[in-house]
């Protein structure tokens, strides 16, 4: 698996409260229990810069930012971090697994926000060296459930709404249908069963 997974990028996405934190978690303790030398970062954040970004992002009390602004403050936070962190792990052959990415942009600000799923590309194409990861995992899960599990005080953005949300859900759906080796998950059952899937999507994939 090491061979295989060396220099990899893999992404675990979905809706809030889709427990894709948790998987990326237990995904990245198995790799190195496998000898695979893995390590994982979230988006936004992973870097001072980014971390400053998510504070304003997910600050409930900025209610007036506007979806151009979130595409722009989470594009910077994803740059800094690709050029920080991403790119020199990769580079270094580790297999780097991203708590979030693009594919999340798509989804929210892209689709659910009504920027637009091809200005979200093109922008990213614009600023990032490598848009795509080599896998995407999208942890699907129902807005009822997701809901019942977020069971705190919510962010700024996971307190949009179920109607906003219900859009975000469409909007993962939409990018697996329209992208390769991107691949669903049902994320209502229990954790284990959630990961040991992930493991054989990541066992049974090919790179080529």
């Amino acid at each position: 698996m090491n061979d295989k997974l060396a220099g990899k990028f893999i992404v675990i996405d979905g809706p809030d409260g889709c427990g894709k934190s948790t998987q990326a978690k237990l995904l990245i303790q198995y790799l190195n229990e496998q000898n695979v030398h893995a390590i994982g970062f979230r988006d936004p954040g992973g870097t001072a810069i980014g971390e400053k970004i998510r504070e304003i992002l997910l600050n409930p009390e900025h209610l007036a930012m506007s979806t151009e602004a979130e595409v722009l403050l989470y594009m910077a936070a994803r740059v800094q971090l690709w050029k920080e962190k991403i790119s020199p792990a990769l580079q270094e052959k580790k297999c780097v697994v991203l708590d979030r990415w693009l594919s999340s942009t798509y989804a929210y600000q892209g689709w659910a926000g009504g920027f637009g799923v091809e200005k979200i590309i093109n922008l990213a194409q614009g600023c990032l060296d490598r848009v795509w990861p080599d896998l995407a995992i999208i942890l699907d899960v129902d807005t009822k459930t997701a809901s019942k599990r977020m069971n705190r005080q919510l962010d700024r953005m996971e307190a949009k709404g179920d109607t906003y949300h219900s859009k975000v859900r469409a909007g993962f759906l939409k990018f697996a249908e329209s992208n390769e080796n991107v691949f669903v998950v049902n994320a209502a059952h229990e954790i284990e069963k959630v990961h040991e899937k992930i493991l054989q999507i990541i066992r049974e994939v090919s790179f080529s």
